[in-house]
Formats: C-alpha cells, sequence, structure tokens
C-alpha cells in the first residue's frame, strides 16, 4: 500500500486482515511532538490511504512515555515572528480533516501523555482507546501559551463530549485521566498497555454506536440558542478568575465555539484565525517565553541523580513536614525528626492528607505513605543520601545541629538547609565537610509551588550542586541556582512588596483594596492574603533579617498580632480571619477612594530589586531571574517576569516612576545599581 514511500517519523504496517497500524516515532526526539515534517509525512499516509482504503486505521506512539506531547513549541514561535502562524494552523487542520474523512474506522491508542495537537490528532479519528494507567493524561493546554486548540480541538471537542465538559478543559488546560475520559465520552474504552492495540483493532471491527445519553448531550449543549445562553455564562465565570486585557485566549475561545455552526469546516475557519491573532498578542509571547524558561530550569536538573535514594528531614514543621510528604510521594524513603512525635504526627496526618488528594485509591496510598517514617531518634541520619534541615530561621540553632548531625552522615551524603533567608557563608562556618552543604529553599505550600532554589555557597563542590538539581528534578521541581546571600532570589523580590503592601495596610488602604489593587496588576493573590498564607510569623522573621540588607523598615504591628497568637492562616486569624481555609475579608466601604499609586508603591519595590539582583549576580542571567520570580512568587506570567516587564515598559520609565515617588515616600525606593544595564533593553 505505502510502496514508493519513504517516512523518517512514521511507521506503516498492514496485517494480515487489512488493517494499518501507524507508529509515530519522530526521529531524534525523546517525545512525539508534532511538526511541520511529521505532519507532511502524515498527509502523505492519508492521502494514500484515502485512495487503498483500509479495514481500518489504528494510531499509536512508538514512545514507552507517551503519545503525542502536542506541537513543536519551537516551530510555534518561528511561525509567528515570520507571520506564517494562520498558514501552519490551517495546514494542521487540512491533514486532521483528511483523516477524519477517511471512509474507513479510524481509531487512537493513547498510552501517556496526549497533549494538544496529540488529542487533536486523537479527535480527528473516529475512536480512541486509553489505557487505565495513572501516567495516562488527555488535555489541551494551550491557553496556558495565550491561545487556544487551532487544530480542531474548538471544532470537535463540545461535539464529542457536551459543551459544558469541553469548554472546562480547554478554559483551564487541565489533564483528565483515563476513567474519567471514558466517563465523559472522550475515550471509548480502557485497556491495559499491552492489550493497547488490540483492543484498538476490536473496536474498530465492532464499530460501537456511542451511548445515547452522551450523544444527547453532544447535540443539546450545541444548538445555537444554548451556545449564545452558555456562552454569556462561562464568560461571567472565566472573567471572575481572568481578565480578558490580561489573558484573552480563554475568552477568544468562548467566542469562537458561540459563534460555531453545524459546519465542521466553518468552525475551522472561525479557530485558525482566531489563533493567528492571539499569537501576536504580547500575553501569547510572554507566556510562550514563560514556557521555554520553565523547559530551561528542567534542563538545569537532567544528570546523574548520584543515587539519592534516601532522604532524612529534620523539623516537622509545616515546611519540613511537607517537603518529606512530597519527597515520598516522589518515590524516595524518608525520615522524619523532630524532638517529640507530638511534633512528627501532624505532619504524618498533613501527609496522609496529600497523599489521598494526589492518589485517591488506597492501594495507590498504601506504598506511599510506607516510605514516610516518624524518626523521633534520627536513626535515619545514618542512610541518608540527603538530610534536610527545616528548623525554625535561628543562625546559632542550625548551626548547633549541623554539630550535631554532620557526624552521624554519611561520608557522601548531602546537607541541605531548607533556610528562607539567613546566608549560606554563615551558616556554614558550623559545617565540617562544606563541600557537600547547600539550600535547598522550597515555597509555601510545598505540593504547589513548583520552584525550588539550589542555594550556593563559596566553598559547594560543583558536583554536589548538581546532584542537587538532578534531585529536584526527580521530585518534579523546578531547580534555580542562586547566590546564597541575604534573602536569596525569590524573597529578596518579594519581601520589599509584601513590606509595602503591610505600610499602607497600616496607613489605612484596607486589605481587601490593597489585595483586588495587586491582582488587577497580575499577581495570583494579594499581599495581605499572601502574608496571611505565608505567616505573619515567617514574614517578620525573613523581615528582620533582609531589612538591614535591604534598607527598608519593618512596618509597626507585626509584633503585636504575633504575641496576640494571630499567625495567619495556620492559627485561624492574622490580618484577616479565615474560615476552612478560606479569607474572610472584610467588607469596604463602597465610598472609600483608595490613593492612585498604592499598585506603584507595591510593584515598582520589586522591579527595583530584581534589578538590583541582576546588578549582583544573585542569578546568571535574566531569564533566570524572570523564571524564578514567576515560579516562586506567581508574578504576573502574561507580563513574562519583572525584567521582562521593565522591557516592555521601558526601564527609563518605571526608574522615573521610582525617583517621584522617592520623592515623595522616602529613599526606599530610590533606584539601586544596574538601572543602566543592556539586560533591560527590550
Amino acid at each position: 500500500m505505502f510502496e514508493g514511500l519513504r517516512f523518517t517519523h512514521w511507521k506503516a504496517e498492514t496485517d494480515a486482515n487489512g488493517v494499518v497500524l501507524l507508529t509515530l516515532d519522530r526521529a531524534d526526539a525523546s517525545v512525539n511532538a508534532l511538526n511541520r515534517a511529521v505532519l507532511d509525512e502524515l498527509a502523505q499516509i492519508v492521502e494514500r490511504l484515502s485512495f487503498e482504503l483500509p479495514k481500518s486505521v489504528v494510531i499509536r506512539s512508538g514512545k514507552s512515555g507517551g503519545f503525542i506531547a502536542g506541537a513543536d513549541i519551537h516551530e510555534f514561535e518561528g511561525y509567528e515572528k515570520r507571520g506564517t502562524m494562520l498558514a501552519s494552523i490551517e495546514n494542521g487542520q487540512r491533514v486532521f480533516q483528511g483523516l477524519a474523512r477517511l471512509r474507513c474506522p479510524t481509531v487512537a491508542a493513547i498510552h501517556g501523555y496526549c497533549m494538544g495537537g496529540g488529542t487533536e490528532l486523537a479527535l480527528a479519528c473516529r475512536y480512541r482507546v486509553a489505557t487505565h494507567d495513572p501516567s495516562t493524561k488527555i488535555g489541551l493546554p494551550e491557553v496556558m501559551l495565550g491561545i487556544h486548540p487551532g487544530w480542531g480541538g474548538t471544532a470537535r471537542l463540545p461535539r464529542l463530549i457536551g459543551a459544558p465538559e469541553a469548554l472546562s478543559i480547554m478554559l483551564t488546560g487541565r489533564a483528565v485521566g483515563a476513567e474519567q475520559a471514558k466517563s465523559m465520552g472522550l475515550v471509548d474504552a480502557l485497556t491495559t498497555p499491552e492489550l493497547l492495540v488490540e483492543t484498538a483493532k476490536e473496536i474498530a471491527r465492532r464499530r460501537p454506536q456511542r451511548p445515547l445519553e452522551q450523544r444527547a448531550k453532544a447535540w443539546a449543549t450545541n444548538i445555537w440558542p444554548v451556545r449564545q445562553i452558555l456562552a454569556q455564562i462561562v464568560r461571567k465565570q472565566t472573567a471572575a478568575k481572568a481578565r480578558p486585557d490580561q489573558y484573552p485566549a480563554p475568552f477568544a475561545l468562548i467566542e469562537v465555539w458561540r459563534r460555531g455552526g453545524s459546519s465542521v469546516s466553518q468552525r475551522l475557519k472561525l479557530e485558525a484565525r482566531s489563533v493567528a491573532k492571539l499569537a501576536q498578542t504580547p500575553a501569547c509571547r510572554n507566556l510562550v517565553r514563560v514556557y521555554f524558561l520553565q523547559e530551561r530550569l528542567k534542563g538545569l536538573g537532567a544528570g546523574s541523580n548520584a543515587a539519592i535514594k534516601n532522604v532524612h528531614v529534620i523539623g516537622a514543621g509545616v515546611m519540613g513536614g511537607d517537603i518529606a510528604a512530597w519527597c515520598a510521594l516522589r518515590g524516595f524513603a524518608v525520615t522524619l525528626q523532630d524532638r517529640e512525635m507530638k511534633f512528627v504526627q501532624p505532619a504524618l496526618d498533613r501527609a496522609q492528607d496529600l497523599f489521598a488528594k494526589r492518589l485517591k485509591t488506597p492501594d495507590r496510598i498504601a506504598p506511599v505513605a510506607a516510605r514516610l517514617k516518624a524518626d523521633v531518634d534520627g536513626k535515619g541520619i545514618a542512610d541518608a543520601d540527603l538530610v534536610i534541615e527545616a528548623i525554625f530561621e535561628n543562625l546559632e540553632a542550625k548551626q548547633e545541629l549541623y554539630r550535631k548531625t554532620e557526624p552521624a552522615m554519611k561520608a557522601d551524603a548531602l546537607l541541605a538547609s531548607n533556610t528562607s533567608s539567613i546566608p549560606l557563608d554563615e551558616l556554614r562556618t558550623a559545617v565540617a565537610k562544606p563541600a557537600r552543604f547547600l539550600g535547598l529553599h522550597y515555597f509555601n505550600p510545598v505540593a504547589q509551588m513548583p520552584l525550588v532554589e539550589i542555594v550556593q555557597q563559596d566553598q559547594l563542590d560543583a558536583g554536589n550542586e548538581k546532584r542537587a538539581l538532578a534531585f529536584c528534578k526527580a521530585i518534579d521541581k523546578l531547580p534555580v541556582p542562586v547566590k546564597g546571600t541575604p534573602g536569596f532570589l525569590v524573597n529578596r523580590i518579594l519581601m520589599p512588596y509584601l513590606l509595602e503592601a503591610l505600610r499602607q495596610y497600616k496607613e489605612g488602604v484596607p486589605g481587601p483594596v490593597l489585595d483586588k489593587a495587586a491582582k488587577k496588576f497580575g499577581m495570583p493573590m494579594g499581599p495581605i492574603e499572601l502574608a496571611d498564607t505565608v505567616g505573619l510569623d515567617v514574614c517578620a522573621s525573613v523581615g528582620k533579617e533582609l531589612a538591614p540588607f535591604l534598607g527598608i523598615d519593618i512596618p509597626q504591628g507585626l509584633d503585636d498580632l504575633l504575641a496576640a497568637g494571630k499567625r495567619g492562616k495556620k492559627t485561624g486569624e492574622g490580618l484577616y480571619k479565615w474560615e476552612n481555609g478560606k479569607p474572610v475579608k472584610p467588607e469596604v466601604d463602597p465610598n472609600y477612594q483608595a490613593p492612585t499609586d498604592i499598585i506603584e508603591r507595591m510593584i515598582l519595590p520589586m522591579l527595583n530589586e530584581s534589578v538590583a539582583c541582576l546588578h549582583d549576580g544573585v542569578v546568571a542571567d535574566a531569564d533566570l531571574l524572570d523564571a524564578g520570580v514567576i515560579f516562586g512568587t506567581g508574578f504576573a506570567p502574561f507580563r513574562g517576569g519583572p525584567i521582562q516587564h521593565i522591557r516592555s515598559e521601558g526601564a527609563d520609565k518605571i526608574k522615573a516612576q521610582l525617583d517621584t515617588l522617592a520623592g515623595k515616600y522616602g529613599k526606599r525606593f530610590a533606584p539601586k545599581a544596574g538601572w543602566d544595564s543592556a539586560a533591560l533593553k527590550a
């Protein structure tokens, strides 16, 4: 059937029953990503199949880890720069339309990840079969890049599973597991990896009809009157989470679906034009940049993990306990130490909650929970390949702990501190083998925050730093190497923002007003809510450590709250009261007029300190700084990071704004060294 055709990325086989098995195994790549070469070959195959129709077609991956990761983002960026985005989108649509129009059954056989363009290829098939394996995830995450599905996702998914669930998947970018995909009708059958191809062939042979209930829902939720009403509801729900001027893609997606009629070609045309338009927005360019920043951080962890298997954590507080739980979840044997069992037990209880939330079933939870053991006596130190200290922020206490702990450690074990602000060059004076000592600074909540700062000190061995980077990759965190100066990178940049917000709060600006202003800029959480979430005790401790270095004062009032036991979310009250894990924010007088410069007063100190960090060499370059601040603080991703934001707005403009604030409020706003750096130029 395929005589005369040579393929680099696809393998085509025809069995004795006339079933064509197409295997995608992209050459010179560890994962399948759809680039122009892969699509061009698929187009040739589909054209030949349309002339010589087989019994059926089954499409599978030749990669063991997954089906298709999506479109090749590197090519996407190139199309945008060359102005050929629309043509590229339309080409992909034509290839998938050719597949969809084949007059024989077509089945996508999915194992592992199936994302973006991979899901759209699967949607172009008549049937989908997936393995009921935890690694099997199906999604359309394009909104995270500032666009929406462009190769038929918006045109086909709502008509397959119904608009409400389809819009939810596309608007959030979330991936669904195999069981959920089956229940909603996204896949037609579940099987094991060993029987995947045979099950796909059987589905093609039987040609089952989807349940009437699924077909009725898909039809009813896509008729014209329903689209008009539902689009309005979904747009309002989306606006509560994102602003259209900051993240236009979700709103464009809703509009494409609302306008899409019964003709798939009309729906595809709307989709292609919308994506091509979104690709030209600053939000898309910055979100694509954030994607590449994330890939760079992942790449830092490439290499040997040097046999780190056993982890010992000292300090079972919120941070230490959650670090231990996360390491156990990611496959490490973990021992958790504190002075008494009464301090360890709450951490074990929180760990069980995490395992239940992530793993769902008892048979999956049990082996993970067994990897996390209480160890009041510290016996696990002798077997640990990595010892993490996570006690309270006190230089002398930490140094004393190192003196007691290090003699019991293995010769090649790493010793790491989770300190959030104390310079490592001060801590390491109590370490006998400083070549193995570094910081692993996690962020709260550990299970949600992706960043870990790899904190250096002047005697750290480069090989040991690589081991720590690889360990971060193994626990699915993004590492960024930083110098061990006060506050490192993230806290040094974050504290001026928090402290200035607290100063305004003390001046009488209501907390909800400050939070709303910060979210208007694009921060994921307002500073008053964030301070309570981090813990007012932590803010005070880090603030006192950094204030002299940063040249700012701690606003009054924190000590009084702490003396009253009000530490924030963890105690049920801080700047706000907390109920069921949510802040109860007071009502603001509708006649209240907020100062016009509250956003500038909060955000510009962050930008100023970012410039200073770059000037001081806290990180190697501007991209690492932006990555660290985005993944460590949630800094408005659509702005691309603080340095990228400075480039977009203009360094001279922001420096002048700082001068104005300094004249009005004092020298804490004075521009720091580094504003003349070439790295700040667009």
